[in-house]
């Protein structure tokens, strides 16, 4: 093989890489957010935790909705204060405004960021699409505990308060699997 065809077959190589790894970002980025907690990612935990340390921490809950939703959206409480490690039980309501079914789907993040490695959801409605009927309201649990672990890190001594902040969105995609028709009604 000729110089030339060497250098065009690693230049095709480097292109085909790169799109390869543009098309992995988002999923990979999403893998390493869930598995460090970066940027306030929460983490998943099988079962609650069997150690419960004396230190509290106050949990504050937000809620929002993205342009779109017609929905309602609250947290049921304004905060809990919890010993880490104690499970907590919170709840947040969600009522369809308009005149047709619509899915959401929730996002969420922690605050500090810093925390959210440590803050473990047990069980969650932001694992799942929601489908509510024109005017239907639903109240959804969220159960969780903070890490034990949160105590040993010297850089969280400064936490004594987290946020749990989730923003409910359309999700159209499913709206059109289950045959909904988003936009006859988007406008609304």
């Amino acid at each position: 093989m000729d110089k030339n065809a060497r250098v065009a077959l690693i230049v095709a190589g480097v292109v085909a890489g790169m799109v390869g790894l543009s098309f992995a970002a988002v999923p990979l980025y999403r893998a390493f957010c869930q598995v460090t907690g970066w940027g306030g990612t929460t983490q998943v935990a099988d079962a609650e935790s069997d150690r419960v340390l004396n230190r509290k921490i106050t949990v504050r809950f937000d809620a929002s909705r993205a342009d779109g939703l017609p929905w309602e959206f609250k947290p049921e409480q304004v905060k809990q204060t919890l010993r880490i490690g104690e499970t907590g039980l919170a709840y947040y309501e969600a009522t369809n405004l308009s005149d047709k079914p619509v899915i959401g789907t929730a996002s969420f993040n922690v605050q500090p960021a810093k925390a959210g490695g440590y803050f473990m959801k047990v069980e969650c409605f932001c694992f799942s699409e929601q489908l509510l009927m024109p005017g239907e309201s639903i109240s959804m649990p969220v159960t969780y505990f903070i890490d034990p672990e949160l105590d040993d890190e010297r850089r969280l001594d400064d936490v004594r308060e987290i946020t749990l902040s989730y923003t409910f969105y359309r999700n159209e995609d499913a709206e059109k699997r289950e045959g909904l028709n988003p936009e006859r009604y988007a406008s609304r």
